[in-house]
């Protein structure tokens, strides 16, 4: 397999986007921080739209974002911690890798524990989910200028070469294309009403994880049990939580 990691000079297809004065500005990064303010700026106008715009929606918010990117790094060190035990000693070896999975989960794990210590019982998910789905859409352009989370050699006529003269599934763009149909799902099913609370999350959750778990067979990962990756196990396991936990959970963390 190769390393995500560390990846040579030529890697990615347009890993710098720009420069300003001779500061080199990453397609990652820029897309990363563009799918932020795009998300933020969806969920403003959702939450404004079901009167949800207040200082709860601010906090869980917040949260989710700090608990989505911890939750995306602890995940990556955690699946690769030999690699990470092997150069401990390099600062980049803490710097690079985040995964979409761990953040979602790490999110929505931050959102209920601030709902269980603040006492929040409302539920918000029908605003977030699709300010989630557009911002992932975004940030997987940038995956795929920056040539991680790449998918496995294929000869279709959609192969791209990353930098290592293979031709690869553009996995990063069919899950930006089917984050972005997730979007325009969700804004229409908001459009309509008759929502019950939480109710787009769920779907949105269902439906990743679920397309997830299918996008891994073409994706450059290595089996971990039963010939499946680690981030099937994960989805399975996550679906199977949103088809028989959630309530049970969700309601531990509503009492106050």
């Amino acid at each position: 397999m190769l390393d995500e990691h560390f990846h040579p000079d030529n890697w990615g297809i347009r890993p710098v986007l720009f420069s300003i004065n001779g500061f080199d500005v990453s397609s990652y990064g820029f897309f990363v921080g563009l799918a932020l303010i795009v998300a933020a700026f969806v969920y403003w106008r959702a939450a404004k739209k079901m009167r949800q715009n207040n200082d709860n929606g601010f906090y869980l918010a917040i949260a989710g974002l700090l608990g989505g990117a911890i939750g995306a790094k602890l995940l990556e060190w955690l699946i690769n911690y030999r690699f990470v035990a092997d150069h401990f000693s390099d600062p980049r070896t803490f710097l690079y890798g985040r995964t979409i999975v761990g953040g979602l989960i790490g999110g929505t794990i931050a959102i209920l524990i601030v709902k269980r210590k603040m006492g929040i019982s409302q539920r918000m998910g029908n605003a977030f989910a699709p300010a989630i789905a557009l911002g992932v859409a975004v940030g997987r352009i940038g995956c795929f200028l920056a040539g991680c989370c790449f998918g496995k050699p294929t000869n279709m006529g959609w192969g791209v070469n990353f930098g290592d003269g293979v031709l690869r599934y553009p996995t990063q763009l069919f899950e930006s294309a089917f984050m972005l149909a997730m979007f325009f799902y969700l804004r229409r099913k908001a459009e309509k009403g008759n929502l019950k609370p939480g109710q787009l999350f769920t779907e949105l959750m269902l439906a990743y994880f679920a397309f997830r778990f299918f996008l891994e067979f073409i994706k450059a990962e290595p089996a971990a049990f039963c010939g499946l990756t680690i981030f099937q196990i994960i989805s399975i396991i996550v679906i199977i939580y949103l088809v028989f936990a959630k309530e049970k959970i969700l309601f531990y963390f509503a009492k106050k």
